[in-house]
């Protein structure tokens, strides 16, 4: 079988990407969503909830827990990271300063990413084609260009904004898939300066992942990329280091520490799809989820076919199979899917230098009609919001969120402005005649989805904090809490709800049972759990008074008021 390499790349066609605008491409992605918006549901409000928690001392440290009952999330590292994150800025607001440490994870992400592809394009077998009288890419310029290339394709994902934003262990999580990604891409080069970093790497993203509830996504990752990386550099004739040993003593060593922490346990609902109707649903979602990444992914399989076995490709497929796997037997299929993008980025920078002159000029202009299109939309909805004009727009806004004021804000329109100013910009760049890079083709899919989501995250701000926050909600059950009553009795709540009344309400829920809040003159009830309410209250002391409901949901919150009993 041949091992040619199908990459024909001259020096001209691996020029340099502006840090600068690279730089200010990952600001303009990582900062909007984290700054200025209320915790929204589910799990966002709920992680914060918990962090809150421990800070005020309400939970165990090791055990992360919301009014007494266990989080819904494993893994007390995401916890442990906002909790202190929340002590050492107290200037800051919670909400915010919970945040943080998701930005910086985002952040180390994305930077793994890149290094992860630098350190595989380096590899002899992804090297471009020698040309007789020279000319070919320098290997360290191609490393670059391709590394350029995987952080764009990795931020053009659609999967990538919303989770990568929200405050949840998933952020922590992929940020320690990408380090061990990019620990085993380094550790496959022939001669590796200061391996003992990449070791250390390897072992903090392997540890953190068991601690942020993914002990066996750790093992069965970390096993292939060792032995992918023993495979590697025997093939090559060199010597494999010590720390390969180390890596699968390492591993010994975590699967110990996590039985013994009781971090390790196989969740129960693991399962494959059932019907057609959940492989459908799967299969859509992996469709748009890692889009634009995989079928540039799936390019890379087939031109690189002969090198399957090259770390080039076999690393992120392994790493990128292991999270696809998971996420078709796991219930919840977008937060494993979530895991996979750091690879499928990296595969598909692997398709750039093979890929043809009119396949990139389709990715251009169906980029460009798209990612144009949605900004449209999202200002005429804006203007819609603030004059009313065009009616139609305006009436879907005032039918789908009735009781939404919006308010003019020059602090979001500028930043809107900018990016949408800045996106022209770059188009009339893209579509002139320059010297063509390898990299050019997911320039605009990346700006386009990072104009995209800055424009939600400042234009459509107050409405999507309005329509996805429990804060609308927690407030409206607070002015009911009469003044002289200190807490508020819940029945079957769930943690994020609980989180919002206590941040967003500002106020201290009890939960039901064992003859607790007695002094709590209001109660609100989850409709399920209101047909076995009397096992926990006595409903004799307590008068039904109505309901109330967040937007979007389809059962509304039971509010009682109790009318005897109590202190």
């Amino acid at each position: 079988m041949s091992s040619a390499t199908p990459a024909i790349v001259t020096q001209s066609a691996v020029r340099r990407l502006s840090r600068l605008a690279l730089l200010l491409l990952g600001l303009a992605y990582v900062l909007p969503g984290f700054l200025g918006r209320e915790p929204w549901k589910n799990i966002d409000v709920a992680t914060f909830g918990a962090m809150m928690e421990m800070v005020r001392g309400s939970s165990g440290w090791w055990s992360p827990q919301v009014l007494g009952a266990p989080v819904d999330v494993a893994g007390p590292l995401p916890y442990w990271l906002g909790a202190v994150s929340i002590q050492v800025f107290p200037f800051l607001s919670p909400d915010l300063a919970g945040r943080i440490p998701s930005g910086l994870l985002l952040a180390l992400t994305l930077v793994c990413t890149w290094y992860a592809v630098y350190h595989l394009a380096r590899q002899q077998s992804a090297q471009p084609v020698a040309f007789a009288f020279g000319g070919e890419a320098d290997p360290i310029d191609y490393a670059r260009a391709l590394a350029d290339g995987a952080l764009l394709a990795l931020v053009a994902c659609l999967g990538l904004a919303q989770m990568s934003h929200e405050t949840n262990p998933d952020v922590a999580r992929l940020s320690m898939v990408s380090a061990i990604l990019m620990s085993a891409s380094r550790m496959a080069l022939p001669a590796t300066r200061r391996p003992w970093m990449a070791l250390l790497l390897w072992t903090a993203g392997t540890v953190g992942l068991v601690f942020s509830g993914a002990p066996w996504i750790a093992l069965s990752l970390g096993t292939g990329l060792a032995a992918a990386v023993w495979y590697t550099r025997a093939r090559q004739g060199a010597e494999n280091p010590r720390e390969i040993s180390w890596v699968i003593g390492m591993l010994a060593l975590v699967l110990v520490l996590a039985a013994t922490t009781e971090q390790i346990h196989w969740p129960a609902s693991l399962a494959l799809p059932e019907d057609f109707d959940d492989w459908h649903r799967w299969a859509r979602l992996l469709v748009w989820f890692t889009w634009p990444a995989w079928p540039l992914a799936l390019w890379t399989l087939w031109r690189w076919r002969h090198q399957l076995l090259s770390p080039h490709v076999a690393l992120p497929l392994w790493t990128a199979l292991v999270s696809v796997v998971n996420s078709a037997i796991n219930p919840d299929f977008d937060r494993s899917l979530f895991l996979a993008l750091p690879a499928m980025a990296a595969l598909a920078s692997f398709a750039l230098p093979t890929l043809r002159r009119s396949v990139a000029a389709l990715i251009d202009w169906f980029t460009l009609v798209f990612f144009s299109g949605c900004a449209l939309v999202i200002w005429v909805i804006w203007l819609a919001m603030q004059t009313g004009f065009p009616a139609k727009p305006a009436a879907n806004v005032a039918r789908l969120a009735p009781g939404f004021v919006a308010e003019f804000s020059w602090l979001l329109l500028l930043p809107a402005l900018l990016a949408t100013i800045a996106w022209g910009w770059l188009v009339s760049w893209r579509v002139g005649r320059h010297r063509q890079a390898i990299w050019k083709s997911l320039v605009l899919p990346a700006a386009g989805a990072t104009l995209c989501w800055l424009l939600l995250m400042t234009l459509w701000l107050p409405l999507l904090d309005f329509g996805r926050s429990y804060g609308p909600l927690a407030r409206r059950i607070a002015r009911l809490v009469p003044e002289n009553s200190p807490c508020v009795l819940v029945d079957g709540l769930g943690q994020a709800q609980i989180s919002a009344l206590q941040f967003q309400g500002g106020i201290s829920p009890v939960r039901s049972g064992n003859g607790a809040g007695e002094n709590c003159r209001l109660m609100v009830v989850h409709p399920d759990s209101q047909p076995s309410l009397d096992r926990r209250v006595r409903l004799v002391d307590w008068a039904f008074k109505g309901t109330v409901r967040r937007l979007s949901d389809k059962e509304p919150l039971l509010i009682y008021q109790r009318i005897r009993g109590g202190a």
